[in-house]
Parts: structure tokens; C-alpha cells; sequence
């Protein structure tokens, strides 16, 4: 594959870039040397939990370190449980909102919490608050003895101007929605559990994860390549590539706290929908069209407290295009999960 800054370089298969998404760097080396205790991820069974565990198992064998990863999901997709399985990550079957199963999993000192409800929110309120919510509390009273990270999302901040520096850890939540109104209380039950058990937790804020097969960049380079006009209408935002969210998730083990810490987990760069899909069109020899204007704001986060603490990203935008763009041009897959990213008024 070459250098992977290197922007002319190619992506074989599913193979090379899972093992790239889940190469742990020297920072992440480092912090599964000093964590003591399992690790587990609840939710592993996910878009990002795949790979986020492998790369945790990764990371101790490297550093020298024999503990248990485990990874705990529904595994309604048995493919991706005997990939985990694969790779040394131990699997338990559970779901867990089903409170029996959920108490009868082992103890683990580090818990990675990714159990979520976005899309096909609207319709199913219910359900999305009882996962992204009651849940939590659930949870917490589970691993009361644990360290947790939790995925939190940077839709509770609402939309922040396009020309301002993004929204930042300190910044008042506004809410749109069901989705972004019960991520908020999932934050809320995290931390009224941090302040009763003593649990020390860590929120990241992400926005938005980015690989070849999943991402805003990925929804615009499938319809340029279409021929479908893009709406501008959402007309920036953030992104990180997933091995990057990967790395500053698990090194935020070292600043999990009580009461917790938010962290933004984003790219630095605030993207145009219009120049991006502008570059796919030049790539694939194409013409692309846009309906509507760029609204003056967006869902935009700052991520320097992140960068900070866990790390800066080391793939920019360019390079995720050019990656994105020879993946389209030689038929690799994708997960078939639009993000949806268009969408102004909460409901997803």
C-alpha cells in the first residue's frame, strides 16, 4: 500500500483496510500498557466496534500485555462475530436491555460503551429512548466498578454557524429531535451514575466517523458517481477518519473522571459538501448538479480539547477523497448505511 500519507496510494479489499482501520498507533501502545484489566465493548458488533476492539487487542499484544477483550453484542450478523473471534477478541452473545443478560456478564475493569439508536428514530421513539437512555443507567449499575468511555454524539450542541470556530465542550446543549434529545440523556444518566456509584467516565462527542465504506464522503461520491443531484442545503461538515476515532477513543481511558469529561472527537477540517462533491466529480470524470443554497450553519465541532488530550488525526480530508474515489472507481463495497447527513430538523 505504500505510505498511507501518501495521497496517490490505493486500498486493496476489506482485508487491508480493516487491518489499517485497526493498527493501533504508539499513543494507544502506551495507554493499554498502563490500563489494568480487561477491556470490553458493548455494542461491538457495530459499524466502529469491529474494528475498535481489534485494534484494543492489537494494541496490548503489542505492548506485551495479556488480558481478555471481549466483545458483547446481539451478533444478529454471525460474520462479524467469527471475524472478532478471529482476531482473539472473545465474544458474548447478549442483549442488553434484557436485564438477566446484561448482570450476567463478567466483570471488566474498562468498558467501552457504543450501544446506540439513530436511524429509523422517528416512528420508533420508544425504542430509542429506552437504548440511548434507560440503558445507560443499566449499564452503569452493572459496571459500577469499572472505568467507562461512552459515545456520546456532537448533535447535542444543534447546529453552530458555518463561519465560527464549531461548537466546543463547554458550549450549552440545544436540542433538535428525539435522537439528539435522548443522547443528551444518555450524557445526563452517565453522569448522575459518575456522581452516585463513583464511576469515572469519559463522553466523546463524535462527529462524524469516516472509513471507505461508511461517511458523509462516502453518501456524496455514491451519488456524484450516480448522477444524483446533492442537496446543499446541509452545506458543511466535519469528519475524522475512523482509525483516528479509533485511536482517541481508547486512549481516552486516561481521562475518564467523575463527574465526566466530554471530549470532542472531529476532524479539524470543515468541509464544503459543494468543493468535496466538486472533487468527486473531477475524479470520476463526471458532471455533478446541487439543489438549494448552504444554510449558514451545520453541525460542526471543535476538536481541539481532543487533539489536546488524545491525539491529533493523521489523515486529512484530501486523503480520505482520494481513497474514498479509487474505492468507488473499483467496486468496493460499503455497508449500504447512508448517514443521513442532510437532515436539518432532528429526525432521522
Amino acid at each position: 500500500m505504500g505510505k498511507q500519507n501518501n495521497v496517490w496510494d490505493s486500498i486493496r479489499d476489506v482485508a487491508q483496510l480493516e487491518q489499517m482501520l485497526s493498527n493501533p498507533t504508539d499513543g494507544v501502545v502506551e495507554t493499554m500498557r498502563k490500563l489494568e484489566g480487561d477491556v470490553m465493548f458493548l455494542g461491538a458488533g457495530g459499524k466502529i466496534g469491529l474494528t475498535l476492539s481489534r485494534m484494543a487487542r492489537r494494541a496490548c499484544d503489542a505492548a506485551g500485555i495479556e488480558r481478555r477483550v471481549i466483545g458483547v453484542s446481539r451478533f444478529s450478523d454471525q460474520q462479524s462475530q467469527k471475524q472478532l473471534e478471529t482476531v482473539d477478541v472473545e465474544t458474548i452473545r447478549c442483549d442488553l436491555l434484557d436485564r438477566a443478560s446484561l448482570n450476567e456478564l463478567p466483570e471488566a475493569p474498562n468498558v467501552v460503551y457504543m450501544a446506540a439508536l439513530k436511524f429509523g428514530a422517528t416512528g420508533q421513539e420508544s425504542a430509542v429512548w429506552a437504548i440511548n437512555t434507560y440503558l445507560p443507567g443499566m449499564v452503569c449499575e452493572k459496571f459500577r466498578n469499572s472505568r467507562i468511555v461512552t459515545y456520546s454524539t456532537g448533535n447535542v450542541y444543534g447546529m453552530a454557524p458555518v463561519d465560527g470556530g464549531g461548537s466546543v465542550e463547554s458550549d450549552p446543549l440545544r436540542l433538535d429531535g428525539d435522537y439528539a434529545m435522548s443522547c443528551m440523556g444518555r450524557e445526563r444518566i452517565f453522569a448522575y451514575f459518575s456522581k452516585k456509584l463513583n464511576v469515572p467516565v469519559a463522553m466523546i462527542r463524535l462527529n462524524y466517523a469516516h472509513e471507505l465504506r461508511y461517511g458523509i464522503m462516502v453518501d456524496l461520491a455514491q451519488q456524484v458517481m450516480a448522477s444524483q443531484p446533492i442537496d446543499l442545503a446541509m452545506g458543511y461538515f466535519n469528519a475524522v477518519w475512523q482509525r483516528d476515532a479509533n485511536a482517541m477513543t481508547l486512549r481516552a481511558f486516561e481521562h475518564v473522571a467523575t463527574p465526566p469529561t466530554p471530549i470532542n472527537e472531529v476532524g479539524p477540517e470543515r468541509l464544503s459538501v459543494r468543493k468535496i462533491a466538486e472533487e468527486f466529480a473531477r475524479l470520476f470524470g463526471k458532471q455533478v448538479t446541487f439543489t438549494g443554497t448552504e444554510a449558514p450553519d451545520a453541525f460542526l465541532s471543535n476538536g481541539r480539547l481532543g487533539y489536546e488530550l488524545l491525539g491529533s488525526p493523521t489523515v486529512d480530508a484530501e486523503q480520505m477523497i482520494r481513497w474514498i474515489a479509487d474505492w468507488q472507481l473499483h467496486g468496493g463495497p460499503t455497508l449500504g448505511k447512508p448517514t443521513h447527513f442532510q437532515t436539518r430538523d432532528g429526525k432521522f
